[in-house]
């Protein structure tokens, strides 16, 4: 019975281990971080790091599409999550959260970089 039982909690361990690992929104590529599809990650100066909060919103959400997370999403290492004005919630990278751009064509495109200079690419 106490074999039966470290199984099951070795196995619970790695199946939490392997959703944690999961959860993470982003990946370095190419000296940037990229979203799951390969697509550029920005950060914007108006944005107050862990504040838990995203300044651009409406018709700025529209040109800069916030890195959507789940309801049920949860921190993870250098990840976080804020709450927007609409209650959805987004991706942050060391409090400061993270937006695609939607210029950028196909995976690489880092054409939001130093768009007014506020934007900027997130190094990893």
């Amino acid at each position: 019975m106490k074999r039966v039982r470290l199984t099951l909690l070795a196995a619970a361990l790695a199946l939490a281990g392997h959703a944690a690992y999961a959860a993470v929104p982003a990946k370095a590529a190419g000296g940037m971080l990229v979203d799951a599809d390969g697509m550029t990650l920005y950060t914007f100066d108006k944005d107050v790091a862990n504040s838990g909060k995203s300044t651009c919103n409406g018709p700025c959400a529209d040109l800069w599409p916030p890195l959507a997370a789940s309801a049920t999403a949860a921190p993870e290492g250098d990840y976080t999550v804020v709450t927007r004005d609409d209650g959805t919630k987004q991706w942050a990278h060391k409090g400061l959260p993270l937006y695609r751009y939607k210029s950028d064509a196909k995976p690489g495109d880092k054409t939001g970089d130093g768009f007014k200079s506020v934007w900027h690419v997130v190094k990893p």
